[in-house]
């Protein structure tokens, strides 16, 4: 004869609740076991929906609603320096134009230009000669920096509407996390095309958007299309569109990257993701494994927060010269207003410099690099000058120089920089204060307000 189990004591509970005669307790207390069990069953399974990790960015790994698959955008504005310009002189909306440096000083390249200089075979970067055996009516526009950063600002205005998760990638194109405002705005898909809208009515400006799950797909579809338009990569155009792609259009294969990869054979996308990993990282290390884990749709970086980036690295200027330069003279009076130019940024960022480098090109393009140790970190112009043109003159080439850029590295935060007993403290302290002022001035009166009636070196570089 079969033994009949016990009843456990929680199937008597729920046996002694549904056999409750109160139909109001009966509804308050089944919603609240309803709760309890849906609160326990989300904390025991993280992947359900989102709200259980907000910071997540693979849908596979980590766990979104599946509600909406594509929610990392990649807003790159069209021909953007171009498209400024025009706004301030419409009568280049329809003829060729280009925005380039100085011709007669020999900023001679092109920055950008519009879908006309386009199609005619204008091409970024290339020195305004070329340009202009394509396309003889090219029109040159000279280039206005604060315009374009202002139009900037605007933009990522616009951005964050839809998202405090804006970062950018340059002046020109940011990378947006929409994932929490699907219920305010829309799938990525709309949210794109609200954002294409808003850009183009308020500013007078078009952009192209590419909608995605991650942040490299996402860029590839902001450049598939152009100009004004949105295009989805999403996991169903893998291997049937971005898969059949150049090689050349994936994030960070640049022209000798590309190179190397032809000679192996390798010339599409989905050929990168095809190789074994093993291989990538035999040829190119670990730029090889990160392309691998991009074009497999793996990129999981998140997207920063809009004013919470991280510090910069380096921060460095480099000028064309207006004529092939000979003298120390010149060499000393352009190497001044580069260092001032790094101080001034070095401080306006709160860091200081425990590195300098000299860039140097001749005339015939020969270059050459050299830094040393700032030993305490600076952010004086003074100092950095020094240390360059120390640099500079212990190679003693002799080059006609056609191109002088300086650079700051090993950046550490200004407030955390202990000056030694050894050091002379009050000397470097003087300067940067009075650097400092002279920043405020040039802020409210501008750049060319304070000038310099003497060099620095005859304010007390004994060296030279």
């Amino acid at each position: 004869m079969l033994t009949p189990k016990p009843i456990s004591k929680s199937k008597q509970r729920i046996i002694k609740f549904f056999l409750s005669s109160n139909p109001l307790e009966f509804f308050s207390r089944g919603f609240f076991y309803f709760l309890n069990f849906t609160v326990k069953y989300l904390l025991q399974n993280t992947n359900t929906c989102s709200i259980i990790d907000t910071n997540t960015r693979s849908i596979e790994a980590k766990g979104r609603c599946p509600a909406m698959e594509n929610g990392i955008l990649h807003v790159d504005m069209n021909n953007f320096y171009a498209s400024v310009e025009t706004l301030f002189a419409p009568q280049y909306a329809n003829v060729p134009m280009a925005v380039a440096g100085d011709q007669e000083s020999r900023h001679g390249i092109i920055l950008a230009k519009n879908m006309l200089a386009k199609q005619m075979g204008v091409k970024t970067a290339e020195p305004i000669w070329q340009a202009k055996r394509k396309c003889p009516d090219l029109q040159l526009v000279k280039p206005h920096r604060e315009r374009y950063v202002h139009y900037s600002r605007l933009a990522k205005e616009i951005y964050s509407r839809f998202t405090d998760q804006v970062e950018s990638f340059s002046l020109d194109e940011c990378w947006l996390d929409v994932y929490g405002s699907e219920r305010l705005f829309g799938d990525g898909e709309a949210i794109a095309h609200k954002i294409r809208c808003a850009v183009k009515e308020e500013l007078g400006l078009t952009v192209s958007v590419g909608v995605s799950y991650n942040k490299v797909f996402a860029k590839l579809g902001s450049d598939y299309k152009k100009p004004d338009a949105v295009t989805v990569f999403g996991r169903a155009e893998m291997e049937s569109v971005i898969w059949k792609l150049p090689a050349q259009a994936l994030l960070f294969v640049g022209p000798h990257t590309g190179k190397t990869l032809e000679k192996f054979g390798i010339h599409t996308i989905g050929d990168i993701a095809r190789m074994e990993l093993p291989a990538m990282r035999r040829m190119l290390g670990k730029t090889g494994e990160a392309l691998w884990t991009y074009a497999n749709g793996l990129d999981d970086s998140p997207v920063g927060v809009m004013g919470t980036g991280e510090p910069p690295k380096t921060i460095g200027n480099s000028t064309t010269l207006p004529h092939d330069v000979t003298t120390e003279e010149e060499i000393r009076r352009t190497l001044l207003e580069l260092a001032e130019s790094v101080a001034s940024r070095l401080r306006n960022q709160g860091m200081k410099a425990g590195e300098v480098q000299i860039t140097v090109k001749s005339g015939d393009f020969q270059e050459y690099q050299r830094q040393c140790r700032l030993e305490p970190p600076v952010c004086d112009a003074r100092s950095l000058y020094r240390a360059a043109l120390e640099l500079y003159r212990r190679e003693n080439r002799h080059w006609a120089v056609r191109l002088l850029g300086l650079r700051a590295g090993k950046l550490v935060d200004a407030a955390q920089v202990q000056i030694s007993f050894f050091d002379d403290a009050d000397g470097l302290e003087r300067e940067e204060r009075l650097e400092s002022a002279v920043d405020a001035l040039r802020e409210r009166f501008g750049s060319r307000s304070v000038t310099h009636g003497t060099t620095l070196e005859n304010r007390g570089d004994s060296s030279s």
